[in-house]
């Protein structure tokens, strides 16, 4: 950890612009870039570097000449960061900033499961801890989920991890009925609701609906389109139509505002809430203020055992080879 000095005092100003300014010169001083998710609060993706899903910022953390990664996400970000930058300080500004998805399959439970099914290519969903991609033969993400279970053998049997929503959709792409799907979900994503979607249509029938493979069957058979958040985002650029219903955690707005400022976006509630926005309270604990201040300090800095960050790093090279072939 870097002391402190009297140039750098250890709280930002008030004021945000000059908190922003006072992370721009900590930056310039540490060659330090900051990798943003799209669900983090639109102040913190406006002082990132990079914004983007949590699988392309950590391609996009390897490819840069920055020695140090600050990733404005959740945990499993950081250490998909540091998996594929090992060389690199990657630094965490809230190390409480979890995930539902990835803490409803944590590695030593997994481990015991995968025993029951030994003759089984394991896939697991990005979202997921170091130590269970560590476990497993080849990662995805829910853009290219359904080309990487098409890549395997249609007699292959196939665990898949940790999303029931989301192993449940690609069954119903693939037809691949031999696959045993771990019992996880996001809590944002399990609180949409088919019937507050379309209540939301009768409001504003000329809006299409959008939204994310991570949502209940039920809401994705009255979307208009699934996709990941980078295909959600590129659909509601293309498409002519100016009203969009979001169905998935709302910090996606403001990049959707941002590429799109002529159409309106208007976010989902969660079942049972007249209105407002359905957010992951962990992507929003990230502040402009903790930032600074892990910049400063250098620290919390996520640290790997090498041998699971190597087994880690397989699965995920694995299915970039996919993506190569």
């Amino acid at each position: 950890m870097n002391n402190q000095n009297n140039n750098n005092p250890v709280s930002c100003s008030s004021s945000v612009m000059e908190c922003m300014e006072r992370i721009r010169d900590l930056k310039r001083q540490k060659n330090a870039i900051i990798l943003a998710h799209y669900y983090t609060l639109p102040e913190v993706q406006q002082i990132a570097d990079f914004t983007g899903d949590s699988l392309a910022l950590s391609a996009q953390a390897a490819k840069t000449d920055a020695a140090i990664l600050l990733f404005a996400g959740v945990h499993f970000m950081a250490e998909t960061a540091k998996i594929l930058a090992p060389d690199k300080k990657v630094l965490l500004p809230e190390p409480q900033a979890g995930c539902s998805l990835a803490d409803s399959c944590t590695a030593d439970r997994f481990a015991e499961f995968l025993k029951q099914y030994p003759d089984h290519t394991v896939v697991s969903y990005v979202n997921t801890s170091v130590g269970v991609k560590a476990l497993t033969d080849i990662c995805c993400t829910s853009g290219n989920a359904v080309e990487v279970i098409r890549s395997l053998p249609e007699t292959q049997k196939i665990v898949f991890a940790p999303d029931r929503n989301l192993g449940s959709y690609i069954q119903r792409i693939t037809g691949r009925k031999n696959m045993v799907i771990w019992d996880g979900a996001c809590e944002v994503h399990e609180k949409f609701s088919a019937e507050k979607i379309l209540e939301m249509k009768r409001r504003y029938p000329q809006a299409k609906v959008l939204a994310h493979p991570e949502c209940k069957e039920e809401v994705l058979a009255v979307a208009d389109v699934v996709g990941s958040t980078a295909a959600l985002l590129k659909f509601a650029s293309s498409d002519p139509c100016d009203t969009f219903l979001v169905v998935t955690e709302a910090g996606i707005l403001f990049q959707m505002q941002q590429d799109n400022p002529n159409k309106r976006f208007i976010p989902v509630p969660p079942a049972g809430v007249e209105s407002g926005c359905n957010e992951c309270e962990y992507m929003k604990m990230v502040t402009l203020e903790k930032i600074y201040r892990t910049l400063l300090e250098e620290s919390p800095e996520v640290i790997l055992e090498e041998e699971i960050r190597r087994k880690a790093e397989r699965s995920i090279q694995r299915m970039l080879e996919i993506k190569r072939s």
